[in-house]
Formats: structure tokens, C-alpha cells, sequence
């Protein structure tokens, strides 16, 4: 197979899982980040690069962002929220991190394939991502892209598409200024 077709067949699939997404659960993530003192976010492996963007994005955004496990990151508050990203919602580490979280009382929401795993169990808002993985026993599809690619790419742009939505309703879509000041200028 070509290069150039396996990146077609990938955008397609991408396209299909985004098509169905339910807007309720994803406005109920963007209301909870809107609402929280401050946003955390974790995950691991690629699906951690993928929520690292949301991190960036929301702080473009003017909100206060960390990464769970960066040496910088505070202490979660019951006024807080974490946003775990994880395919399976069972990794261990992520598991551990969902259950302090909740001990602490902050919310928890969970973005997944799996909204019945042991975090989905813990969470209180999830947005289900409809991807074909290899993280879900018996998968009806089979996927071009190997392991979770499209998961992965989902998180990315429902990450991205949240943080736009916030980004517009704040006023920062007409001019990148506001939004460019706070972007990396030590690189």
C-alpha cells in the first residue's frame, strides 16, 4: 500500500470516529474546564503527548494548567479538575492517580474507549471516544494505523476542539494577540 493512501484511509477513519462523538459529553467536559480553579491533566504514553496539547492549548487560553507528574505541578483542590486521557481506563499509574484525585475531592473527568474501566468507573464526566484500538477486546474494525493511532489522534483534536470553543467564547478568536503573548517565547 502506498504512503500516501494509508494517511487517506487513517484520515478516514479519523473522520468516522469523530462523526460520532456525542456533543453532550463533550460539552460537559468543556463546562467542567471552564468552571474549574484550575485544569490537571494526565496520561501516558502517546495519549500523555496528546493531553499535553490540550494543556497548551488551555493555557493559551488564560487557564492555569499542569501535567501530572511534571515537578512544577501543585497539589489537586476539590475546586480543580483532572482530565485523564487513557484508551483502556485501566493503566495502573493512571488508576492510582484517578483514585487520589478523588480522595482529594476533585472531579474527574476521563476521555477513553472504555467508560466501563476502573477510571470510567471513577470518573465524573467522560467523553467516549469511538475508536477502533487495540486496547478493546474484539474490535469490529480493523484499523490501517497499528495499536491506538486514531484514539490518540481523537484526543488530540477533541482536545483541540474544546479549547477553540473556550478560545471563541472568550473573544480571543478575532485576534491572536492575547493568545501569542502567552505562547512559548523561550524556544
Amino acid at each position: 500500500m502506498q504512503i500516501k493512501q494509508i494517511a487517506a484511509d487513517a484520515a478516514a477513519e479519523l473522520t468516522d470516529c469523530l462523526s460520532r462523538l456525542d456533543e453532550a459529553e463533550l460539552e460537559a467536559l468543556e463546562a467542567k474546564v471552564k468552571s474549574a480553579h484550575r485544569v490537571f491533566v494526565a496520561g501516558t504514553g502517546r495519549s500523555l503527548l496528546m493531553i499535553r496539547g490540550f494543556a497548551m492549548r488551555l493555557m493559551h487560553a488564560g487557564l492555569d494548567v499542569s501535567v501530572v507528574g511534571e515537578t512544577t505541578t501543585p497539589a489537586i483542590e476539590p475546586d480543580d479538575l483532572l482530565v485523564i486521557a487513557s484508551g483502556s481506563g485501566s493503566t495502573s499509574t493512571l488508576v492510582a492517580i484517578a483514585r487520589r484525585c478523588k480522595d482529594a475531592g476533585a472531579p474527574l473527568a476521563l476521555i477513553t474507549t472504555r467508560p466501563d474501566s476502573p477510571i470510567g468507573n471513577l470518573a465524573d464526566g467522560i467523553v467516549t471516544i469511538p475508536a477502533v484500538s487495540g486496547k478493546v477486546e474484539g474490535a469490529a474494525s480493523i484499523s490501517v494505523q497499528p495499536g491506538s493511532n486514531t484514539f490518540e489522534q481523537a484526543v488530540l483534536l477533541v482536545g483541540d476542539a474544546v479549547a477553540a470553543d473556550i478560545i471563541a467564547a472568550g473573544g480571543l478568536a478575532e485576534g491572536n494577540e492575547e493568545l501569542m503573548r502567552r505562547h512559548a517565547n523561550l524556544e
